[in-house]
């Protein structure tokens, strides 16, 4: 049997750093570059921070570093912001492909690699390494070559498939299949209305022991202020949007007083699971941030950290925030409508030993 296609370069011990691009419009008029910089961008760094950015020398006023945090801005100026590199905390960079063709891509991303550039993961991504697999393939094709792109995604800790388009009508069509499904949520509540053109099916491990066989969550999602997380944290909330999650039994463990549960969502809000299966009182087993209710384990609205890093950012925040791992989440079975050909198509990623049934157990160990 053949081996699975990998792929994956070593991440470098420093990334390249970031430059932020800004141009001075009539509404700043009057600004200083301190000013411009601690009001426009507080939840980057403090004023102290962005003190210390511009004695650094790490910020241009067209083309020119200035160190003069008074200098007064005039309409049109260029500004660049050039965030050192730094070393990233570390992820796995080997991701294993499950389906490819000239329109699509499937990966199993691992627990521990995020998606997309965010916080202190700008190279150490998803992204990132499709990109360099790109780059990777020989010069000698004449055409352009696609870059493939996730069109949704999973959170940093949870496993499995995630799908990614090489083209601009497939990701145009796989968008409009996930916006689709989320949509109609707002129409009615039918559980048992056909699920469109994709569906999502995961592996999770909860914590307690859920009575009922099925459950069947429509508790809507919404933001609140959190320390740490600039674009606020979701969480349960009955002014949020419609959600939706049908969770059905697979394993009871007394002894650990666990349950391993399948998840098919429908709509696909940030967080979904954790939050949904929280608010029944059965968070994931090892989520370091949500608790029963949906709600985040230490919710503290008058945190405010005004110590800073080495760039002069925010260090990370001491309470838990959504990108942190610890539990057991697996995107396991994807079934879609192929955005080009409308062929249905099954992708399956394997489970975590952690994520399988006894009986799945034993016909895994039979085959090794």
């Amino acid at each position: 049997m053949a081996s699975p296609k990998k792929i994956g370069t070593p991440w470098p011990e420093f990334n390249d750093g970031l430059f932020y691009h800004d141009v001075v419009r009539p509404s700043d008029t009057g600004l200083t570059l301190i000013e411009f910089y601690s009001n426009k961008y507080k939840s980057s760094a403090p004023l102290q921070g962005w003190l210390q950015r511009i004695k650094n020398d790490q910020i241009t006023v067209d083309e020119g570093v200035v160190t003069d945090p008074n200098t007064l801005l005039r309409v049109g100026s260029k500004l660049v912001y050039h965030r050192l590199p730094w070393k990233e905390p570390d992820a796995p960079h080997t991701i294993e492909v499950l389906y490819e063709d000239d329109d699509i891509i499937a990966l199993n991303k691992p627990s521990g690699l995020q998606v997309l550039p965010g916080g202190l993961f700008q190279q150490r991504t998803v992204l990132t390494q499709l990109q360099w697999e790109t780059n990777n393939r020989s010069t000698s094709e004449v055409h352009q070559k696609p870059q493939p792109v996730p069109v949704h995604r999973l959170g940093r800790g949870t496993s499995g498939i995630l799908l990614c388009a090489k083209t601009k009508l497939a990701r145009a069509n796989l968008a409009s299949y996930f916006a689709d499904g989320t949509s109609r949520l707002g129409e009615k509540r039918d559980t048992n209305q056909e699920l469109g053109k994709i569906a999502k099916i995961y592996r999770a491990l909860v914590s307690g022991i859920i009575d009922n066989d099925t459950v069947t969550i429509n508790q809507p999602i919404g933001i609140v202020k959190y320390p740490g997380v600039a674009k606020g944290l979701y969480v349960a909330s009955q002014s949020g949007k419609p959600a939706l999650s049908v969770v059905d039994i697979l394993e009871r463990n007394v002894k650990e007083n666990s349950t391993l549960v399948q998840v098919k969502i429908q709509s696909g809000r940030p967080h979904q699971i954790r939050i949904h299966l929280s608010f029944i009182r059965h968070p994931l087993l090892g989520d370091p941030l949500y608790t029963v209710g949906g709600q985040p384990k230490c919710l503290d609205f008058d945190f405010v950290d005004e110590s800073f890093a080495k760039d002069g950012g925010y260090p990370r925040p001491a309470k838990a925030v959504p990108g942190d791992c610890g539990y057991s989440l697996h995107a396991h079975k994807l079934f879609l409508s192929h955005p080009i050909t409308n062929e249905l198509i099954e992708i399956n990623a394997p489970l975590p030993s952690i994520l399988q049934t006894h009986e799945e157990t034993k016909e895994t160990r039979q085959l090794l």
